[in-house]
């Protein structure tokens, strides 16, 4: 590694220069074979980031025959090092010669600390590409020079730009498979740079490189006069990073709450945006309790700010309620409380999405119930266009409305990519299933609705003519005895004198018939497949809290529809 006379001779001045270095996180996006992971080696061999015994093993490998073009343009020849081998280091990988999953890599420069992600180019581990983008500030995008821009080229793009990733560095490799031909650059940075900028990167910069030879990767090339733009070395070093969350308002969403001792409560989380500081106003969600921060705990002692993304204990100045998936925000800089909300989709499960089917939605610390109410369209990754879509399956990107049990504090993505951020968990199997981008767009009204007519008769004068409100009636279809209580519960309700019907089906299209029913004015009996709380929370989302009931047994339903006024 770089620096070892330095570290020698003084430890802890370089563990503290090293500290405060500024932080880049950096991922490698592209078609197949057109060298990311051979770039990446390269970066690290030539930057002194790649120890000893990582360099003698990748020889060894190298010199055995265990190398691949996939990446590296060609076959080693002689002693020549298969830079690839640094990152590719799943066996499938290397005798495929392909990258499947995505390598992290670190190391460090006398100017800034990096993380890269080497990710797959294979269209059918967009999933994990798109793992491997989320929390980037630069993506380095590779096209061959001898094949040009290529569908999968223009899909990684679009989803770093749907990422939120702010800038975009075009790398167009194999320079030297074309001679270093300067007209064969000037037209692939012009066809791809305007296809780039359509996607919205704040910056998007073209270099000629040859990952094999190492020209313009960290030395400047010789072969390129034509090219008087920085190194790749020289751009990570230069691009800018990290405002983005320093500017963004303050939230701290609670992870854990402390309490070692009686005379210690305090609220553990990290600073997800903006900053914090001892005598900040602060306002807890969903509560809306306001009161003041009396204090910033680390284990080295109080500070008197946090930046994200620091992670801190927060001590008040009053004794409020706060839990677990709580949020801490300032009061003059509110994020968005809502339970519906648009949402861009990458669909990571191989199961396809399921409208009927309940799932956890994961945002920051809060998890809530939730399912997909409708698919608003799905991106065709080959033409980028819109295409109308009742469902997704593995690696598709749509546009959804995602319905939620209880209220998320989000802000848009685009201004926040952590509160903006969610991942959906399968609630039965617990897989997650897919990441998601919250956007501001307005929920939009249900196909049709717009032409509907709009009821003359209210609830109050239906409550009048039946003599009850309408209510929902859960019943968890475990076997013959539940399918028993509620056909029992249906005719208990009908000789009470309620109108009642029984619903039977899964938990969504049960919640749908119920909630037509209880706007109606009456009692739904739903015997519901799944026994679970997500199930019983994707009726009670669509009938409303005060119309849901769960049963256990008849008399105690009946008992609890009078005690609340909905039967006589």
């Amino acid at each position: 590694m770089n620096d070892q006379g330095e570290i020698a001779r003084d430890v802890e001045g370089w563990l503290a220069r090293h500290e405060r270095k500024q932080l880049l996180r950096f991922v490698t996006v592209g078609s197949v074979d057109d060298g990311k992971s051979t770039l990446i080696g390269r970066l690290l061999h030539d930057a002194n980031g790649v120890y000893d015994d990582q360099l003698a093993s990748v020889k060894k490998a190298s010199a055995r025959g265990a190398i691949h073009d996939g990446a590296g343009g060609g076959e080693a020849e002689g002693d020549e090092i298969d830079f690839s081998l640094f990152t590719d280091g799943l066996k499938a990988e290397r005798e495929q010669g392909i990258t499947i999953d995505v390598a992290y890599r670190y190391f460090t420069t006398p100017g800034r600390k990096y993380i890269l992600a080497d990710t797959p180019g294979h269209v059918q581990y967009t999933r994990n590409m798109a793992t491997g983008a989320s929390t980037a500030d630069v993506a380095l995008i590779l096209l061959d020079a001898r094949l040009g821009v290529l569908p999968q080229s223009r899909r990684h793009a679009y989803i770093a730009a749907l990422l939120g990733i702010p800038n975009l560095l075009v790398c167009v490799n194999k320079m030297d498979l074309v001679r270093f031909d300067a007209e064969v650059f000037a037209r692939l940075r012009d066809e791809f740079g305007a296809f780039a900028r359509r996607l919205g990167f704040h910056d998007v910069s073209t270099l000629p490189v040859s990952a094999r030879r190492g020209d313009n990767v960290v030395t400047r090339s010789l072969k390129t006069p034509w090219y008087d733009g920085p190194t790749l070395l020289e751009y990570l070093e230069r691009v800018p990073v990290g405002t983005a969350v320093d500017l963004a308002p303050m939230r701290f969403p609670v992870q854990l709450v402390l309490r070692p001792h009686l005379d210690y409560r305090g609220f553990a989380g990290q600073v997800a945006s903006g900053a914090l500081r001892p005598g900040d106003r602060v306002r807890v969600l969903p509560s809306r309790r306001e009161t003041t921060v009396r204090s910033i705990d680390t284990w080295e002692g109080e500070l008197a700010v946090a930046h994200a993304p620091i992670s801190v204990t927060v001590r008040l100045a009053d004794e409020v309620d706060v839990s677990r998936g709580d949020m801490l925000v300032h009061c003059d800089a509110e994020p968005r409380a809502v339970e519906r909300a648009v949402a861009d989709l990458v669909w990571m499960s191989e199961r396809p999405l399921d409208l009927r089917r309940s799932y956890l939605v994961k945002h920051t610390t809060r998890v809530v119930p939730a399912r997909i109410e409708r698919v608003l369209g799905r991106t065709d990754l080959e033409t980028l266009e819109t295409l109308e879509a009742e469902g997704m399956a593995l690696n598709d990107i749509g546009r959804v409305v995602v319905s939620c049990a209880r209220p998320l504090f989000l802000d848009a993505y685009t201004a926040n990519r952590v509160t903006g951020a969610f991942v959906m968990i399968d609630a039965l199997t617990n897989d997650t299933v897919a990441a998601g981008m919250f956007r501001d767009d307005a929920v939009p009204a249900a196909e049709g609705s717009a032409r509907r007519a709009m009821s003359l008769v209210g609830a109050a004068e239906r409550r009048r003519r039946l003599g009850h409100a309408g209510a929902a009636l859960w019943v968890a279809d475990t076997g013959e005895a539940s399918r028993a209580l509620a056909a029992g519960l249906e005719r208990a309700l009908f000789d009470a004198g309620a109108v009642a019907s029984l619903v039977e089906g899964d938990a969504g299209a049960t919640a749908l018939v119920a909630a037509r029913l209880v706007a109606a004015g009456v009692v739904a009996v739903c015997l519901v497949a799944g026994a679970d709380d997500a199930t019983a929370d994707t009726v009670r989302l669509d009938v409303g809290e005060d119309a849901f009931i769960r049963v256990e047994d008849a008399d105690g339903a009946i008992a609890t529809l009078r005690a609340r006024g909905l039967l006589g």
